[in-house]
């Protein structure tokens, strides 16, 4: 008898132990839910509240009073309500549902709906929580608005380029048609010097205008790509530049791995073109020799351009970039040719580089996704 009470004894102290244990681990969860900002449901699979935590008074219409209630006979502040319907879907299929919600009182809330796991992964029920995003929410509506207010101006100043541009060329191509017969007219040649300054100052305002309304376009526009023969181009420019390639006696030379681009072909013409007439303008006392070379690599279709001109300072070789960004005052020019031909290529998710030396000549590199080149 006395070895079944010490046996008895020896379960009622384990019993008691872990119904300590039991007491403690309950305390904990109480506490960590008092303490717990974000508010919480815990719901069984009958869709009966099992436990909350505070913060979720502000989102429900909760009481002490309702626990082991179902969930749908306490009504709550959200607007387009659907937290029924996804806590059966998450017992269901056991994933994860999150969302953003609207209170009543215009806050707003990221609400996880996650499986409430037991023994084996079980799933017993679910865990609702509700994460305050309210101030992430209005600094997102404020930022929409800003992108949208900046896109309103940017079409606005797209449309005063456009009609700038249209509305001054016109003028300017009046005003050079009179000085040209003017020049016809006069026979003294101090005056007929005058003129032909202002009309190169023309042509050069002219030639700006053009430019920079060619670059509004490329901000504006969709690019549509097409498949693009190098050949092909640089003929035709070779034939635009031919009253500078002449008297310069450039030589240009083609070495091309890759022959084919997808790619515009405006604005490819418009790149090369913008290279090559650099290549002529910035040359040295020697010809000038430029070379076009393309290749191919895993991640990039490369073009390069090369030439044995004046080459440029190490210290002014991102400077180039720039709008206006000349280094070289005494050979005339807008110093807007080299930015269009970056913004052209960065746009097409490309990168261009530049590799020179004062006296020793430039290489120009272009790097276009090779993913974007289709056969």
């Amino acid at each position: 008898m006395q070895s079944v009470n010490e046996e008895l004894h020896t379960i009622n102290s384990d019993y008691e132990l872990k119904n300590r244990e039991l007491l403690e681990l309950n305390d904990d969860l109480n506490n960590y839910f008092r303490s717990n900002i974000a508010g919480q449901l815990f719901v069984n699979r009958d869709l009966l509240l099992m436990k909350f935590s505070p913060g979720a008074i502000d989102q429900m219409n909760l009481r002490e009073t309702d626990i082991g209630r179902p969930l749908h006979h306490i009504s709550n502040n959200i607007k387009f309500d659907t937290i029924i319907g996804d806590i059966k879907a998450v017992i269901a299929k056991g994933n994860v549902l999150t969302k953003e919600v609207e209170t009543a009182d215009s806050k707003w809330y990221q609400v996880m709906t996650m499986p409430y796991l037991q023994t084996h992964n079980q799933i017993a029920g679910a865990i609702v929580t509700f994460n305050d995003i309210t101030e992430l929410k209005i600094l997102q509506l404020e930022l929409d608005e800003r992108n949208e207010r900046l896109q309103r101006i940017n079409a606005d100043l797209e449309n005063f380029v456009h009609i700038a541009s249209h509305d001054l060329l016109g003028p300017l191509g009046n005003v050079e048609l009179g000085i040209t017969i003017m020049n016809q007219k006069i026979t003294d040649p101090a005056l007929s010097d005058y003129l032909e300054v202002i009309n190169r100052s023309i042509k050069k305002f002219s030639s700006l205008i053009k430019d920079i309304g060619y670059v509004a376009k490329i901000e504006s526009e969709p690019i549509t790509a097409e498949h693009v023969e190098l050949d092909e181009i640089i003929d035709h420019i070779e034939w635009s530049l031919e009253n500078k390639i002449k008297p310069s006696g450039a030589v240009i030379l083609r070495d091309f791995e890759v022959s084919r681009f997808f790619f515009s072909k405006n604005n490819l013409r418009s790149v090369l073109y913008n290279l090559i007439s650099n290549a002529i303008k910035f040359r040295s006392a020697q010809a000038p020799i430029i070379r076009i070379n393309t290749r191919k690599d895993a991640e990039y279709m490369v073009l390069t351009v090369s030439d044995n001109g004046i080459g440029i300072a190490k210290t002014n070789t991102e400077k180039i970039f720039d709008v206006h960004g000349r280094v070289n005052q005494e050979i005339e020019g807008n110093g807007i040719g080299l930015y269009l031909t970056k913004r052209i290529v960065t746009a097409a998710r490309g990168k261009i580089t530049v590799d020179s030396e004062q006296g020793k000549g430039s290489t120009f590199t272009l790097y276009l996704k090779a993913s974007d080149q289709q056969d």
